[in-house]
This record gives C-alpha cells, structure tokens and sequence, in this order.
C-alpha cells in the first residue's frame, strides 16, 4: 500500500509564531515525511488577520496550501493579494463576488489534491450553509481532485463533527480550527475519513488562545474593551498529520503533533 502524508498546523497566532514556524516547519515536515503541509494563517498579522508578508514568510517556511476563517478580511489592503494567491483560501461560503478563492487543487508527487476551507454557522457570521458550500464545491471538481481535504472553521465542536461524517465517503482528511485548543479525538471517521476537531494552535505558549492573557482576563473580569496583543516567548505548535491509502483516498490514521520550544 503507498500512502500520502498531510502534516497540518492550527492557528498562527501573531508575527513571532509566524518566525518560530520559519525556524521549524521545514526540519518538522521532514521529520513527518509529510507529503504535503496545509496551515491556518486567518491570524498571522497583528492585531489579527493575514498579510501579505505573513503568508509569504509561511509559504518560504515549508506551507503548500494556508487557510484562514472569519478573520481573513480584517486587513483590507490584502483582498488582490487574496485574489491572485490561489493557495491561500477563504471561506467557500463567502459570498462568491468575495476577494480570495474558497480551494484550490495543487499537485504534488503526481497527485492531485483538492483543499477547501469552510466556516461554521453555529455561532459564527457564515454566509451560506456550510453543508451545501461543500457539497456545490466537490461536485464542481468532480472528476478534477484525487483526494478531498477541508478546513472547518468553526467554533462548535458538534458542527465539526457533522460535517465530517456527513462527507466521510468523499473526503479523505477533515480537521477542524478557530478554537485554538487542540483536541484529543484524533480518529478515522467510518474508516474512511482521517478526523481530528481541532488542531490546536501555533503561538505562545503561557498565554490564552495564543493572546496576553491579563489583556483576556480583563475584559472578562470588567466587560470592558481591552486591546488583544498577541503574547510572546516559549512557543508551541499544535497540529495533527495524517496519512492517505493512495489506492481508495480514504483516511487510514490521524495523530496529534505538539512541539514546543524557544524563538
């Protein structure tokens, strides 16, 4: 059996996350034998969203494919960069006329890999049904793609799980972000569907979700508005890889991957 590695990485929190990637990602990709590396960069700028020098210094360090969520348009002096990136994705649920494109098909050892980002409905700004996003989309490349692999970016874990069992025969890798906190389901859906809720994030560790944590706790002590800085020093990054049957492009493992150190 020949199989195909996809090592994927939860949210990018903030500038230093984005170097101590640039230090990493190539040696962990190498370590893995991953085929293939798909990251979350919706917060890789500061105080949040994308850039353009953020999305580069990923791609530079070893990402092929960089998907974001609900805080993609926060900088709009990135939407033509969106446009003439194809690798970077936005939220297929988006309104179609929206900067950016929802996936994208990249190949890579001869195969073909089709990559698509959605954004929950549950407690989320979607603009469309999730479901029917993905459905529009795999019917749309049908006959285009090897293998499925998407992005669910939601805050309910019970949506995540939804999506992924309802797709488990037609995509092969389905992994959840937005949270920041790395679950401990890593399993195969239907012995078909590679599955974990959510990667989990890069970004410092002694923080919350990647923030200074006095700023997080203030505001939830006072109501008040409180400005978010990304926090700094040790560093963790959160992940899960997992690997393909080439043969049937079903899911056959999924494991969690967390390494920590100093920038």
């Amino acid at each position: 059996m020949r199989s195909f590695k996809i090592l994927a990485l939860g949210d990018v929190c903030g500038p230093e996350a984005v170097k101590f990637l640039g230090k990493h990602l190539w040696r962990l990709r190498k370590e893995y034998s991953a085929d293939m590396v798909i990251v979350n960069g919706e917060n890789c700028a500061e105080p949040n969203g994308i850039d353009k020098e953020g999305a580069n210094s990923l791609f530079d360090s070893g990402a092929d494919v960089i998907t974001t969520g609900n805080h993609v348009y926060r900088k709009n002096n990135v939407f033509s960069y969106l446009d003439d990136e194809k690798n970077i994705l936005r939220p297929l649920n988006f309104p179609s006329a929206n900067p950016g494109h929802g996936s994208v098909i990249i190949k890579i050892n001869g195969y073909r890999i089709l990559c698509m980002n959605v954004l929950g409905s549950a407690y989320m700004d979607a603009s469309s049904c999730p479901f029917e996003a993905v459905e529009r989309e795999l019917n749309r490349q049908s006959g285009e793609y090897d293998l499925a692999v998407l992005d669910i970016h939601a805050e309910s874990t019970g949506e995540k799980k939804a999506i992924a069992y309802y797709f488990a025969d037609r995509i092969g890798v389905c992994f959840g972000t937005h949270t920041h906190v790395q679950t401990n389901d890593a399993c195969v859906l239907d012995s078909k569907c590679a599955y974990i809720t959510d990667l989990g994030m890069c970004g410092a560790l002694d923080s919350i979700l990647g923030v200074k944590k006095e700023a997080v706790i203030h505001k939830m002590k006072t109501k008040m508005l409180s400005r978010f800085d990304f926090a700094t020093g040790k560093m963790t990054v959160e992940g899960a890889l997992f690997e393909v049957n080439t043969d049937t492009w079903h899911g056959i493992s999924c494991k969690n991957i967390k390494f920590t150190g100093e920038l």
